[in-house]
């Protein structure tokens, strides 16, 4: 095999520059026209026919032939099971994982998720209700890879939230479980289970069906038939976001062995050709070195094809004037996610706006939050960090304003209200706030 891999060159210091870097950013996240009438079509059918066609699609894409759409539901027994035919390694770690996903979640619940109210000088008293959801559907990839670590990313920060009910959708081309998958599941609190998936599964869980139950959102991640399919029922439920290719962003000021950031380049260029990795950094001789490791261990890595096209396609290094530039381009990016590989993290830190997750110093590589640091892997993409969050407890939640006005108080905010009402033409608002001063006509 000789493969190369020659991420995209560039300088800030060139003419070209602007040109160049806007064209390695270019991604579209509109779905293609075939893609977007099939996923009508099966949402539409779906929402028609119910479990009749959940089963055909189920029958037509992952080759699973049952007599009805309540064979396809994974029992809390075979869960436990899945479990418990693990290997001591794997159930420590997935336990430990989950341990930590659970922690930060409930920190993050502590500090923005809970209900709080005051009241005014005169007695009127203000709030806000925070409530968790009802029921959620949580859509796990399956088929060409399992994702034991979407399910706690998912599932966790749902039952932190205190959702009442977790569905869980995955498919399983051909009738292959994943045990992990399933494992994963068990420990982190799912309370059902279905080896569906496609946009069948997302119309399921969005319209409801005699065997699924309609939630109030959907999240996960998924192919472009998922993310088509999310589109066109948000509305009807909430959706968490719609994901593109992955990303990473490391800013490194040289300090770290080259080896560590080769490898962290890669590890967001084996999930998909359209992936994207690139590098910032003030130190030409250090960008040589990293290109040099990427040569070198490129033939070892079993993905080595998917990350030879992904960083020829995608892929960038870039040489900056100053560490304070890197952070100006980071922030123009606003990757999802964002090494700061320096021997000063917390010097930088503070200069970097929009990042999906960032993570400091040489020792966090992306890969510990993707799997178990702690915090949700579940991030905006394709720029959108510059007004979108992590997935979190809050995304399970929902406010409600609470408001109980005094007498008191309706005197002085009966006035203010008649006033606006009565500029924007709006009589009957006007009279409901002046019914209730002292000095009213009847």
């Amino acid at each position: 095999m000789n493969l190369k891999a020659a991420p995209a060159r560039l300088s800030t210091a060139s003419a070209t520059f602007e040109a160049e870097f806007k064209a390695r950013l270019h991604w579209s996240a509109e779905a293609d026209a075939a893609i977007e009438q099939v996923v009508a079509d099966i949402l539409a059918d779906v929402r028609q026919r119910g479990d009749e066609a959940v089963l055909d699609y189920t029958r037509r894409f992952d080759r699973l032939d049952v007599d009805g759409l309540p064979a396809l539901e994974l029992t809390a027994a075979e869960l436990r099971a899945a479990f418990e035919s693990l290997p001591a390694e794997q159930k420590d770690a997935l336990q430990a994982a989950a341990s930590r996903v659970r922690s930060y979640h409930e920190a993050q619940k502590k500090a923005s998720g809970e209900s709080w109210s005051y009241r005014d000088a005169d007695g009127t008293l203000l709030g806000q209700k925070v409530t968790p959801l009802d029921r959620v559907g949580i859509y796990v990839p399956g088929g060409k890879a399992a994702y034991p670590s979407s399910v706690l990313m998912n599932a966790v920060p749902a039952h932190v939230a205190g959702v009442g009910e977790i569905i869980m959708v995955v498919p399983t081309p051909g009738g292959e479980r994943n045990p992990l998958v399933l494992a994963a599941a068990y420990v982190a609190g799912v309370t059902r289970a279905f080896t569906i998936g496609g946009a069948q599964a997302v119309a399921a869980l969005a319209y409801g069906t005699a065997t699924i139950p309609a939630v109030d959102k959907i999240t996960g991640p998924g192919n472009a038939y998922v993310a088509a399919a999310k589109r066109r029922v948000f509305g009807t439920v909430g959706i968490d976001m719609i994901a593109g290719p992955s990303e990473i962003l490391v800013l490194a000021d040289g300090s770290t062995p080259p080896e560590w950031v080769a490898m962290d380049l890669f590890s967001q260029a084996e999930h998909d050709e359209l992936a994207q990795s690139i590098l910032l950094s003030p130190d030409a001789a250090y960008i040589e070195r990293v290109q040099q490791e990427i040569d070198r261990l490129l033939p070892s890595m079993p993905r080595a094809e998917i990350i030879a096209a992904s960083l020829n396609g995608r892929g960038a290094l870039i040489h900056t004037r100053s560490m304070e530039e890197a952070c100006e381009i980071s922030n123009r990016i606003a990757p999802e996610h964002l090494e700061v590989s320096s021997q000063e993290p917390h010097r930088w830190e503070p200069l970097l706006r929009h990042a999906g997750a960032i993570f400091l110093g040489a020792y966090t590589s992306e890969s510990l939050g993707d799997y178990c640091a702690g915090p949700n892997h579940v991030l905006p993409t394709s720029g959108t960090a510059r007004f979108s969050s992590p997935l979190g407890v809050y995304d399970f939640q929902k406010r409600s304003s609470l408001i109980e006005v005094s007498e008191e108080g309706a005197q002085a905010l009966g006035q203010v209200a008649s006033v606006l009402a009565h500029g924007e033409g709006l009589q009957a608002h006007a009279r409901a706030a002046e019914m209730r001063l002292r000095n009213a006509k009847p």
